[in-house]
């Protein structure tokens, strides 16, 4: 008994070890962002930022997905109306995402913004960032400080002694210190890049100098979907397994309820948190007879209305499952033409392959 106490023990200390459980909270709207909170899913808004319905039904999809924090871009004063009317009808915090004009800024946190997001080295300056930084403490909101490999200080990005991760952590974590030089530490931090290794070395190197900030992770610009997926799973797992990240966004040339299942995945793959159901299946070889990969896509499609963290085991054969998938929630193990439904490895009933499909959904919704 003492062993298993001093076993909790340590696995308790190695949880309150982690970079993310030390990092100061920061509310964004009513979801927790540091300071031990599960990591914050994030997308942004591709709508037209002058049309709210379009903006709001995208919203919708994606908090139907899982979606956690959202953002906007805000490109010209005119969006403001529509920006203000989204923020109104959101169900979800809606950060406004601003550059060049910190005009837009201070008046993006005066009409509803859940937290601002800018870049001070195309805000305008110093100067005009401490404008933004008083708008946001007037409104009681945070700001995410966010640089980003293609738009350093010009200064900074000319310098030769020093890597592009080193140029990348020095910018934000300066701005950060002018920040708290000015009373203001409600503040997130983003330095990213399109190169999977330039972000790693840089949040590495950002958890270890502002350890007490709360950082948002992502590998900028990473692609369409399929490129865009492995690159950031690459990178921002390799952040996540040591602790590193209290939000993130997995960022795609693609529709960004894509953005959202794909974070929920790796949350999953990583034991962080878990939301939709895992699917575990088999690559398929000689011995299978039953066209396994349509099944598995079909009860994938059909498990995306499920909200539920279970486990499901599409398996081609008696050799990969039930045993294979005993841990399962529930399964089928394929024979020809049939499957036999099984539950943590037990069978449950034999169906015909047409029928698979409608008796595991059967099967999850008993549970």
């Amino acid at each position: 008994m003492e062993e298993e106490r001093s076993g909790k023990g340590a696995a308790d200390e190695a949880v309150r070890a982690r970079p993310n459980a030390r990092t100061r909270r920061v509310m964004v709207g009513e979801v927790p962002v540091g300071g031990g909170a599960p990591c914050a899913v994030q997308s942004m808004l591709n709508a037209a930022a002058d049309d709210a319905a379009a903006n709001l039904a995208q919203i919708e999809r994606l908090a139907e997905a899982g979606c956690e924090i959202v953002r906007m871009a805000i490109p010209r004063k005119a969006c403001l109306g529509t920006f203000e009317a989204v923020c109104k009808a959101s169900p979800l915090p809606v950060v406004a995402d601003i550059h060049f004009d910190a005009d837009i800024a201070i008046e993006a946190a005066r009409r509803g913004a859940a937290k601002l997001r800018i870049n001070p080295g195309n805000i305008g300056g110093l100067a005009e960032t401490d404008r933004v930084i008083a708008a946001a403490r007037e409104a009681r909101i945070p700001i995410r400080i966010g640089v980003n490999a293609g738009s350093l200080d010009s200064e900074l990005a000319a310098r030769s002694d020093m890597t592009l991760p080193e140029k990348l952590a020095r910018s934000a974590a300066d701005y950060v210190k002018h920040f708290e030089e000015q009373g203001f530490y409600d503040i997130v931090v983003s330095a990213k890049a399109h190169d999977v290794m330039t972000t790693v070395l840089t949040y590495r190197m950002l958890s270890a100098e502002i350890p007490d900030v709360p950082l948002h992770i992502g590998v900028t610009e990473a692609g369409t979907l399929f490129q865009g997926i492995v690159k950031s799973a690459s990178g921002l797992g390799i952040l996540l397994e040591s602790g590193i990240g209290d939000t993130l966004r997995i960022s795609l040339t693609d529709d960004p309820v894509e953005e959202v299942r794909a974070c929920w995945t790796l949350l999953a793959a990583l034991d962080l948190r878990r939301r939709s159901p895992e699917i575990i299946s088999c690559p398929t070889c000689g011995r299978c007879q039953v066209d396994l990969i349509a099944l598995a896509k079909e009860v994938e499609a059909r498990l995306r209305s499920v909200a539920l963290p279970v486990k499901v085991a599409v398996m081609g054969c008696v050799v990969n499952g039930p045993g294979e998938a005993a841990d399962a929630d529930i399964g089928v193990a394929c024979g020809k033409g049939s499957g036999v439904i099984f539950a943590q490895g037990k069978t449950l009933r034999k169906v015909e392959e047409g029928a698979i499909v409608d008796a595991l959904m059967e099967e999850i919704g008993r549970l």
